[in-house]
């Protein structure tokens, strides 16, 4: 991070990123997720994915980040205008003006200079990114509840096998509607233009980049992944440059001591894995997850891989309020067994589909769960064990949870259109997946889910 000393997050925002613009965001110009395979590409994990031109990118191999979309999103910014696509983050501003949202997170990670170059720099002209996730394909071995068919092979051979799913009209419901065979638009045995651009552009880009980071589907299953160890191997483990994988640590036992064996070779491998309830309850969010495996292989990885750190990612949706405490708890629990910040989580709130979201539940419940977590943060906020950063995004969550406004982000569904696909959807989750939610949730939710 970039901060200086002692500086909060509002004090780094007012002087370097009020300073410029009233929306500005590295994360424009120096951050992206590119999929490959599909050839699609966004800022951060919260603005929907576009198309990145096939014509362009056989002519500029740059053009898979540097995207006519993007450049037109940094103009808006440096003119202080707020592209709507960010609105996750305007949102949780206009909640308390003291909130610190995700661009400010995204923006202190890069130097005052590099920032200061890219406001100033001709929104048209291409930038190399400082950092990056990547995805080869989709293929993965889970079907979480708030995924679909275009990040899992196991998604879509649910749809395949059962058809779409059905009765579901609100905002993000058509992600469970088809076995999304556009995001292959190449055959296996078809040449990848998309990949093939980014090979061309990885000697220059692995000279600027800060981070590189492998997201799938599940990366240990993608060749492509083992080829990137192979070259810091090659480049005696390739100086500063952080190499993250996300990995939902379900695959087979080879592949995880792959990674443990091949993890010496990297200087900074950080791994980043995703869980955010605990035991039953996330085996049911997480289809295909068994939590006590996943517990086991995250505490052997920890202990054999060489790591620089490990991040529990919290998708932050509905139905992980009700042992979210419980799960917290765990962590803790884990993170006291290694070196103080060597165990991280991130809490991620979930927007789409929105019917999943936690505004979709009733206030009361909300505001149950806000007091629940309110009080566990009381009781842990002197824990040596959590930084500002998790204290900082766990109280946003207890904020947002009061939010009087039931709408998760821009244009969503009523909030009726959005409870009757959430009873629609889980109904149908359980007959496809051999699950029962009125046999894991407690009362309070299966009478609320009952009754729509």
């Amino acid at each position: 991070m970039n901060r200086k000393p002692n500086e909060s997050f509002l004090d780094y925002k007012k002087r370097i990123i009020d300073s410029k613009s009233a929306s500005f965001c590295g994360a424009k110009w120096y951050n992206a997720t590119i999929w490959l395979g599909s050839g699609m590409t966004t800022s951060c994990h919260h603005p929907p994915a576009h198309a990145i031109g096939l014509e362009e990118v056989t002519k500029n191999y740059k053009a898979i980040h540097n995207t006519p979309h993007k450049k037109e999103m940094r103009r808006m910014m440096q003119k202080g205008e707020k592209p709507t696509e960010c609105e996750y983050c305007w949102k949780i501003e206009d909640i308390n003006q003291n909130n610190v949202s995700d661009r400010v997170f995204k923006t202190q990670i890069y130097t005052d200079e590099a920032l200061n170059e890219a406001f100033k720099k001709n929104f048209s002209e291409d930038v190399n990114l400082k950092t990056l996730e990547i995805a080869f394909d989709r293929n993965c071995n889970f079907a979480c509840s708030y995924c679909n068919a275009n990040f899992s092979t196991k998604w879509a051979s649910d749809i395949l096998n059962n058809g779409s799913y059905t009765n579901l009209t609100s905002d993000g419901a058509g992600h469970f509607s088809s076995e999304a065979i556009e995001t292959e638009p190449f055959k296996s045995t078809e040449s990848n233009p998309y990949i093939e651009a980014f090979w061309k552009w990885w000697p220059e880009l692995s000279e600027t980049l800060q981070e590189i980071r492998i997201t799938g589907g599940e990366p240990l299953l993608n060749k492509n992944t083992w080829k990137f160890f192979d070259f810091f191997e090659q480049h005696h483990g390739s100086g500063d440059m952080v190499f993250a994988i996300n990995s939902n640590l379900g695959s087979d036992d080879v592949y995880i001591q792959k990674l443990i064996d091949k993890s010496k070779f990297v200087k900074r491998l950080r791994l980043f894995t995703s869980c955010e309830a605990a035991d039953k309850y996330a085996e049911y969010i997480r289809d295909g997850l068994n939590y006590e495996i996943w517990k086991s292989n995250l505490k052997k990885v920890l202990s054999e891989a060489k790591l620089e750190s490990c991040n529990i990612m919290m998708t932050i949706n509905a139905l992980c309020l009700f042992s979210i405490t419980e799960f917290l708890d765990q962590v803790l629990e884990m993170k006291s067994a290694y070196p103080k910040g060597y165990l991280n989580i991130s809490v991620n709130i979930l927007r789409f589909p929105s019917f999943q979201s936690v505004l979709t539940l009733p206030l009361d419940i909300r505001t149950a769960k806000s007091v629940e977590l309110k009080n566990w943060l009381l009781r842990n906020q002197e824990s040596k064990f959590l930084s500002d950063f998790e204290i900082e995004s766990l109280n946003r969550l207890v904020e947002y949870l009061l939010t009087p406004d039931d709408s998760p982000h821009h244009k969503t569904s009523p909030i009726e259109a959005r409870k009757k696909d959430f009873k629609s959807f889980y109904t149908q989750y359980d007959n496809r997946r051999r699950k029962n939610f009125a046999a894991v949730f407690p009362d309070e939710l299966v009478s609320w889910y009952k009754s729509i």
